[in-house]
């Protein structure tokens, strides 16, 4: 009976132990569980993470040197990304990123312009980002002989009506003609804002979308010329007034001077966390005022007017 009794005691003792054991088991996978959670929720020291991954832009050769230099900037503070800039003309950047073939299309015009017709729900897919206001200059060859030329003077070159420099009070000198291609935001902003009409390509006149080339001709053919950013221009060529306004900083912002245009990079839909950061990264103090002035652009937010897609200009 005593045997049985205490054999009875110890399986209860047993029980109780094992009970015990599974309780506190129970508590440290719980405490174990509730700290797993706290660290998965918790930020930690890489959730604000490198930035990593690669950009393509390809388009406006009239905004490649300022993608180019804040590229540069933007990727030695983060190593992990990696941007290419390529020139092609704002058509080719428009139709690459619309078919998603690079992350971003540089372009001096609104895609609504350029992306018609056929194209033209492609162009409704595409997100605005503008970062600056570039300026275009008729310029000529040093040699030339003239500071000024007229709206009517500039339409009866690009014509082909006034083929000598004596006939706008020049040099007698013929004149060669360097013109971008159709698909050139350059040139669809010259023509609009400067001539009024597109033209048609003259038998004899050469094409050039590389405006670092177009300088480049314009400088070493004598009788030639041409149109280029503000941010290209220096003393190899010689810069025309338009209208006898000035083609300057000051003129462009007060709208004076109306030859320009929005720098736009259009993304296909809204952009990536890498992409995001670098147009981002564009919109800052350091950039605006920064990049974009020393390479000859304007920054948006100190243009005293503003302008459409179909080109109308309002006061701010």
């Amino acid at each position: 009976m005593r045997s049985k009794k205490s054999w009875i005691m110890a399986l209860a003792l047993t029980s109780v132990l094992a009970l015990s054991a599974c309780g506190n088991n129970g508590g440290n996978n719980t405490a174990a569980n509730e700290g797993n959670t706290g660290a998965s929720n918790a930020p930690t020291e890489t959730s604000g993470a490198e930035l990593s991954g690669s950009i393509l832009a390809s388009g406006s050769t009239a905004l490649q040197p300022l993608v180019e230099q804040v590229a540069e900037k933007f990727m030695e503070t983060n190593a992990g990304v990696d941007i290419q800039v390529q020139g092609g003309g704002s058509g080719t950047g428009l139709t690459q990123v619309a078919e998603k073939q690079v992350d971003i299309g540089n372009s001096d015009v609104f895609a609504e312009e350029k992306l018609k017709d056929a194209d033209a729900e492609k162009a409704k897919a595409l997100v605005d980002h503008q970062v600056a206001v570039v300026a275009i200059a008729a310029v000529a060859h040093p040699d030339a002989g003239v500071d000024n030329l007229t709206k009517q003077q500039l339409i009866d070159i690009f014509t082909g009506k006034i083929t000598n420099w004596k006939d706008v009070g020049g040099a007698d000198q013929k004149i060669q003609i360097i013109n971008r291609p159709a698909s050139s935001g350059t040139r669809a902003t010259f023509e609009k804002f400067a001539l009024g009409t597109k033209t048609e390509d003259l038998q004899g006149s050469i094409q050039e979308d590389s405006s670092g080339t177009v300088k480049k001709m314009i400088g070493e053919t004598p009788g030639a010329i041409g149109y280029l950013a503000l941010s290209y221009l220096d003393d190899t060529v010689k810069t025309l007034n338009y209208d006898s306004v000035e083609p300057s900083v000051d003129n462009v912002i007060s709208g004076k001077y109306p030859i320009w245009a929005y720098e736009h990079m259009y993304t296909n839909g809204e952009p990536n966390e890498t992409v995001k950061a670098f147009l981002d990264y564009f919109l800052t103090d350091e950039v605006q005022n920064g990049d974009v002035t020393e390479l000859g652009y304007i920054p948006a937010s100190k243009m005293q007017v503003s302008r459409d897609v179909e080109g109308t200009v309002t006061n701010k």
